[in-house]
């Protein structure tokens, strides 16, 4: 179901099969991390386009009664990942083993979220259906085939098991067909048995560095040896009704909450109004001028994102930026990715929004054939740059586009939310806020109703105000007459992300209940007990 209500647990992801995983773990007792675990497991096996267990992760958790917990699973580059090795080339490459040259951390995220929230179940319980479909095999999907089948002329031919694995007959997999991953299964099975550590500390890790440096890759055995997930505090803001909160820097977390902390200072109107959209839309650009001028690894960064959202006065100065007429002239530089967000809550008020990617479609194209692992290209929005922002260091955070929100309203209610959909993951998460929270829309109808996208996102590349099909024709022309280059899409389009939410709830008699809704855009589920 795209959308559901229940009173025991729910689990919300864009792959059906992932959200059962975690469903089933809440039936037999788990609690809201180890749903989320088996998801992210399962999705990284069933949805490889978007992301990997050699990708990165962050986490929020919500507990009743303490603060939430934000955890950053996100790998540095490597110690030989400095200027001297891109010698030569102007940037980063996209794809191939020089773009694989940080850390996978997604796992290392599971580990902590283990210890922040210990459950009852084994971890071999909550990797057996990942196992399984990795062995067994998946279904591929029309979305997964279409996207194997634009990318394949950049993937063949890269080094590693991709063409072995995702084109098993010299052509890449249709819809149907049956995507078989033995070297995941077994990799997956590994970790059940020898711990989550091992990924990073133990013989796993050892076939890691072996596979990585024959491929060409800078990651070492050191790299793998000396990451660890962090446990930080969540950046928040009040607005109207609500406390929200994101992740902080090297994530886009604090352009999340930006648009909605400026939006809150604007006359929004009704929803799919001229006043609405536009509001938001320049609102975006307000907070993408701030990310992209400071936004990085936090240790390097010069401004302070925390103090930027207590401060009221520099909120109302951003936000008098704004005219409630005009759009600013636009583009700006763009960020892209691919990414998964899901979501889980268990009958005792746990609450988790994570959220996992290997930044580009099937990352860097690297899948290792020891393992069966696809390792990130998330390094490869480094700058080659001596300094400055997002400049390529040894031990360095890249930048991230991942940022997943959740929300306290006043009211008691708690609400995870998010998307995939690089540049797009802010804009969605206000649009969805904005209609569910302060407009009162139909959760399902907030994250299913026609959405915009200022700039470039998964698959495209150019820097228009894309707006889906089904808003009233009059507001097409309003937003070009205030200066909008306007691009008109099509209704449904996976441009706009894979959205996603759970809300949790107590009625009138004492009861507590969950609401979910996944994005129609997608493959996904709300699954509830």
């Amino acid at each position: 179901m795209l959308s559901s209500r229940t009173t025991q647990g729910m689990v919300v992801a864009p792959h059906f099969a992932a959200a059962e995983a975690g469903r089933a773990v809440l039936a037999e007792g788990g609690n809201a991390v180890e749903a989320a675990i088996a998801v992210a497991a399962t999705i990284a096996v069933v949805y490889p386009h978007m992301n990997s267990i050699g990708g990165d992760g962050f986490w929020l958790i919500h507990r009743p009664g303490q603060p939430v917990v934000a955890i950053d699973a996100c790998g540095r580059a490597a110690a030989k990942a400095d200027l001297a090795l891109y010698a030569g080339l102007q940037s980063v490459p996209w794809r191939g083993p020089l773009a694989a040259n940080t850390v996978a951390g997604a796992i290392s995220g599971w580990a902590k979220a283990r210890e922040i929230a210990p459950g009852t179940l084994p971890l071999s319980r909550l990797l057996a259906e990942a196992i399984a479909y990795a062995r067994d095999g998946v279904s591929v999907t029309a979305g997964g085939a279409a996207l194997a089948a634009a990318k394949s002329a950049e993937l063949r031919g890269q080094p590693g098991a991709y063409a072995q694995i995702f084109e098993p007959e010299g052509k890449p997999l249709t819809e149907g067909d049956r995507l078989r991953q033995p070297a995941l299964a077994r990799t997956l099975e590994r970790l059940a048995q020898d711990g989550l550590d091992s990924f990073y500390r133990g013989e796993l890790a050892l076939d890691l560095v072996s596979d990585l440096a024959a491929l060409g890759s800078p990651v070492s055995a050191h790299d793998l040896s000396a990451h660890r997930a962090e446990q930080t505090e969540p950046l928040s803001v009040s607005v109207k009704g609500a406390t929200l909160f994101n992740h902080q820097p090297p994530t886009q977390g604090i352009a999340s909450l930006l648009i909605l902390a400026l939006a809150d200072r604007l006359d929004l109107d009704a929803d799919s109004s001229f006043a609405h959209l536009h509001g938001l839309v320049e609102a975006t650009k307000q907070a993408f001028l701030w990310r992209d001028a400071h936004c990085g690894d936090p240790d390097f960064m010069e401004a302070d994102p925390r103090a930027l959202l207590a401060d009221a006065t520099a909120l109302e100065a951003m936000a008098g930026k704004i005219n409630p007429a005009r759009a600013l002239p636009w583009p700006q530089p763009s960020q892209q990715g691919d990414t998964v967000w899901f979501g889980a809550a268990d009958r005792d008020g746990m609450v988790v929004s994570m959220i996992q990617s290997t930044y580009f479609e099937f990352g860097s194209g690297l899948v290792l054939p020891k393992t069966g692992i696809t390792w990130q290209n998330r390094g490869a929005s480094f700058r080659l740059a001596e300094k400055g922002w997002n400049a390529l260091k040894p031990g360095r955070k890249p930048f991230h586009t991942l940022n997943p929100a959740l929300a306290h309203f006043e009211d008691g209610r708690v609400m995870a939310y998010g998307t995939m959909g690089g540049e797009g993951q802010p804009q969605t998460q206000a649009a969805v806020f904005s209609r569910y929270g302060w407009q009162g829309t139909d959760l399902a109808r907030a994250i299913a109703a026609p959405r915009w996208l200022l700039g470039r996102t998964w698959g495209e590349d150019s820097t228009s105000l894309k707006i889906e099909e089904g808003f009233d024709e009059a507001l097409y022309a309003s937003l070009r007459a205030a200066g909008h280059v306007v691009e008109r899409v099509g209704a449904n389009n996976a441009m706009m992300g894979h959205a996603g939410a759970i809300v949790m709830g107590r009625d009138s008699s004492g009861k507590d209940w969950f609401e979910g809704a996944s994005d129609p855009r997608c493959d996904g589920r709300a699954a509830g007990l």
